[in-house]
């Protein structure tokens, strides 16, 4: 029988003074709200996504990977913003909860602009993110509110708190300017990218003060956990797309089945692979490695769903609606599998700060499979065929890892652990 006391004041939402969340507090987890808020972020994923998938499809390299560049950074930043914060200061009181629906309002605005920005890339007049700073003023508005509500009311870090609102604030106002004033569209790329580095600056700076604001680490690692898993779900839309092309074009056919295990496989692969990382005991040994951790998750996030959109144009392929050869189609999920495999060892690498000479004989064999695969390609071999080889990629970390890789993490953990005490 539970004979847990029934506290008075989780059974409301009455307001609560942010004071800071306790960095070390025990079995934190993501909350409802913080799903809640994952949840508007698969539209955002879906459509930058689509978007990509099409313009490779049809040959349009270059608006292809601008357009998603651009997409995937605003979507991945818009979750940054909110997820450390909440880490930190998340009250779980009626004004926290109203303020990230706003925000949630603002990523649903923010996902409808993508189609009309990836459109003015392709035309090559002008850079129209108009909406998607629409969505972003938005989301500012109410995380500006949180940060200077945080400022009063948690005097210790005043100064760290401030710094996020005024780092928010003048990369904002730089937005709002770039749609305001008509700049071509490699002026506003140039000046897109200055933001994003203000943007990335700013919790470099305000980290640094008062001590920095009580992020939990355990609780960051399963959120960007959570988020690599909705950015998996594209892979799972992916292989839903090829397999109901190969259903329409062939029937129930050994084809349909080798299409549905390369996608469902590679999406598994990639998921197993992601938890390789060693992150929640690291940063909470070592809070300072956040920064290059919690950005290097970006482009890990944005590869993931890459690979989904590859599925995608593979779909369009086997359906005879894309304009570009069998090559393009499957270097479209090659190049981000490998680009997602990639990071993961650079990662694990700059967390556990030792290098292990076991993982080039997997990034070895890793190459050799996608190289194998390309190489099927050249050869006129079908596309499922392919992205069956593919498909192992992944799989050569699995069971490198499962068979000699775990034990080397332990090392890797107690060597680190050794060297934090002594």
């Amino acid at each position: 029988m539970n004979t847990t006391p029934v506290v008075p004041e989780t059974l409301h939402h009455h307001i609560r003074r942010m004071t800071g969340r306790d960095p070390h507090e025990g079995h934190r987890v993501a909350t409802p709200l913080e799903l809640l808020f994952d949840l508007t972020f698969v539209t955002a994923f879906s459509f930058a996504s689509s978007q990509l998938a099409h313009a490779l499809a049809e040959g349009h390299y270059t608006s292809a990977l601008l357009g998603f560049a651009f997409a995937s950074f605003a979507i991945c930043w818009a979750w940054v913003n909110f997820s450390w914060f909440s880490s930190a200061y998340d009250t779980d009181d009626w004004v926290f909860r109203l303020v990230t629906m706003v925000q949630m309002i603002g990523v649903l605005v923010l996902a409808v602009g993508l189609p009309r920005m990836f459109a003015s890339i392709e035309h090559g007049e002008h850079l129209d993110n108009s909406v998607m700073v629409l969505g972003y003023v938005i989301m500012r508005v109410a995380m500006i509110f949180q940060w200077l509500r945080a400022a009063r009311q948690d005097p210790a870090r005043r100064r760290a708190c401030l710094t996020y609102a005024k780092a928010i604030a003048v990369a904002q106002i730089g937005w709002v300017v770039q749609i305001v004033v008509d700049f071509p569209v490699g002026t506003s790329i140039i000046l897109a990218i200055i933001l994003g580095l203000i943007e990335l600056a700013g919790p470099v700076v305000a980290e640094r003060r008062d001590g920095g604001t009580p992020w939990h680490a355990h609780h960051m690692a399963e959120r960007y956990s959570l988020f690599a898993i909705i950015a998996l779900g594209e892979g799972v839309v992916g292989t839903l797309a090829s397999l109901s092309a190969v259903v329409e074009e062939q029937g129930w056919s050994l084809d349909a089945a080798l299409v549905c295990i390369a996608g469902t496989g590679l999406t598994f692969g990639m998921w197993w692979v992601y938890y390789m990382l060693p992150s929640a005991p690291i940063l909470h040994a070592h809070r300072n490695r956040a920064f290059v951790w919690g950005y290097g998750q970006m482009l890990i996030v944005t590869a993931i769903v890459a690979t989904g959109a590859g599925l995608h144009v593979a779909a369009y392929f086997i359906e005879h609606k894309a304009h570009v050869g069998p090559l393009a189609t499957l270097l479209a999920t090659a190049i981000p599998v490998s680009v997602f495999l990639a990071a993961i060892y650079v990662l694990y690498t700059y967390l556990v700060r030792r290098f292990d000479p076991f993982h080039i004989w997997l990034l070895v064999a890793t190459a050799a499979v996608v190289a194998l695969a390309i190489l099927a390609a050249l050869a006129g071999v079908d596309m499922a065929v392919c992205l069956v080889i593919l498909m192992l990629a992944p799989a050569v970390t699995v069971v490198g890892y499962e068979t000699l890789g775990h034990r080397h993490q332990a090392e890797a953990l107690a060597s680190d652990e050794h060297s934090a005490v002594t």
